[in-house]
Order: C-alpha cells, then structure tokens, then sequence
C-alpha cells in the first residue's frame, strides 16, 4: 500500500491492542470503496451494504454471521456477501488481517455478462460464505495496491485489467448466474411492505403498530419474519438505513454534525457509535478519506 495514505487508527482503545484500518475510494469503478484492515479487537454489527463485499483474509482468522450461519474464514479464503445481505465480522483466534473491496452490482452484472457472454437476469449471487481460493486471495491483494497506486495518478490500464480479470475469474470459479429468486408469500410481501415504508421514512420515529398495520401482519409475527427475512429486526434495520444515507452524505461533502441530523441520529455522537461499529472508521475519517 502506499505509504501516502497511513493506515487509520479506529479509537484510543482498539489502537492499542493493534487494531488500524485503512479505506479509500476508486471513483472509476463507480465509487468503489477498498479497506484493509488489522482487527484484534474490533467486531462489526450486523449490517449491510448496497455493494458485494468480496474480502481475501491475508492473515489470522475472522468469523461472521450471514444468513443463519457461522462462518470462519481462515487466511487464504475469500469471504463472500452480495448486496443486503446481512453479516457483522469479528476476529477468531486473536486477530485476522483482510484487504476487501465493495462493487457496484451494476459492475458485478458487468462483468458477469462479459464472462456468460450473455445478458443475465441479474447480478451474480454468491451461495457460498467462505471459499479456499489462495490464488485468488492474492491476486486481490495485487489489486488493491494497484488500486491504491491508481489514486496517485498511476496505471490506469493496468488496473482497469487487474480489476475485471479478478472480479472475472471470482465470478466464474464461484459465482451463480441464473439462481432463481424465492417466489414471493404473503409474508414476504408484507416484509417487503415494511421495508419500504421504511426505506422512505428511515430519518423519522416509527412505531412498531403502524409498520405492522403497513405489513399487514401482528406485531410479533412482523418482527419475527423481518428479521428471518432480512437479518434484522425492523429497527436494526432502519438504523443500517441510516448508516447508508449517512455514507451518501458523506461522501457528498456534507459535514458529520449535519449528516447526523439529516439522518436521523440523536446527535454526532450516535452517528459516530453506530457508524464506526459498522464501518470500522468514523464518519470523518470516512469522509476524509473518501474525498
């Protein structure tokens, strides 16, 4: 990596166990965002991201919920989770060391097509969690101090190449192409309800009886097949929508004191809790780097 851009320190006390996490963003790629990171003590909440996060473990040990399963992914693996997909991530047996990039679904669709060499339903979805693929893992690697040098001014070619051709190879040796979405329930379309009304009102206070009157379904049972549905409970939910409009905000220009009123936290403080457990660096950090 680049000795221009230091790593980032997360907070006094994860600092000192070790733990330094580096992002910054290739606007070429349709905003792709990059991290690396050494955790020993920083866990993620469950969340999700609008992007894949395809994320080679270099060393150490992590291991992450998505979709009911615990996994662990050992160094050499790649860690796979397609968008909305919720996961959190935590280190296994004192630390894991990872490089992870996050790209578009339109860019995944992209190159999927290319390697069909047909149009596809959709983007690629990826069933398994972890795969054993140490070529892979270091060629991403490779990528990500391509990418990185990219941000000074180097080797465009060179990394439009690396990029396609891993994501290439990713998609074809572990990617799905034509897996069927599930046929909608009644109880998945009520989710689905609930998830738009907050989808358009995440920055207000919801309460539970109107979010169940707009699924359609008692309170209970909208609580339990939200979160069998998705992965969280309707508020964990509208909190990762938060996270999300404070990211565009972010990345917009718009100072951290503003973006927390704007999307809907208490106060910078709230912001800069749920951001940082989520993303691994403060929402200034984020925004700095970002730019």
């Amino acid at each position: 990596m680049p000795p221009a851009e230091p790593l980032h320190d997360l907070d006094p006390a994860l600092a000192a166990s070790g733990d330094v996490a580096r992002f910054w963003r290739v606007e070429r790629y349709a905003g792709l965002d990059c991290l690396a990171a050494r955790f020993r003590r920083h866990a993620y909440a469950r969340h999700t991201h609008e992007t894949y996060a395809i994320a080679g473990i270099v060393a150490g040990c992590e291991t992450f919920w998505r979709r009911g399963v615990q996994n662990y992914a050992p160094a050499g693996s790649l860690c796979l989770v397609s968008p909305d997909e919720a996961h959190d991530g935590a280190p296994h047996g004192g630390y894991f060391v990872y490089r992870t990039l996050y790209p578009s679904a339109a860019l995944m669709r992209e190159v999927a097509e290319d390697v069909a060499g047909r149009t596809l339903p959709r983007a690629p979805w990826f069933a398994p969690s972890v795969v054993e693929d140490p070529a892979l893992v270091a060629e991403l690697a490779a990528l990500h101090d391509a990418l990185g040098a990219a941000d000074h001014g180097a080797g465009t070619l060179e990394t439009d190449e690396r990029l396609l051709a891993f994501l290439g190879r990713l998609i074809a040796r572990h990617g799905d192409l034509d897996g069927a979405p599930r046929p909608a329930t009644g109880e998945r379309r009520g989710v689905g309800r609930a998830r738009a009304f907050i989808d358009a009102r995440f920055a207000e206070e919801i309460g539970l009886d109107g979010l169940a009157a707009e699924a359609g379904l008692s309170r209970t049972h909208l609580i339990r097949a939200f979160k069998a549905e998705t992965g969280l409970t309707p508020h964990a939910y509208q909190v990762d929508r938060r996270v999300r409009a404070a990211r565009r905000l972010l990345i917009a220009g718009e100072p951290p004191a503003a973006v927390a009123t704007e999307a809907g936290f208490y106060d910078q403080s709230h912001l800069n809790r749920v951001f940082k457990a989520r993303m691994g660096i403060t929402p200034g950090a984020y925004a700095a780097l970002a730019a």
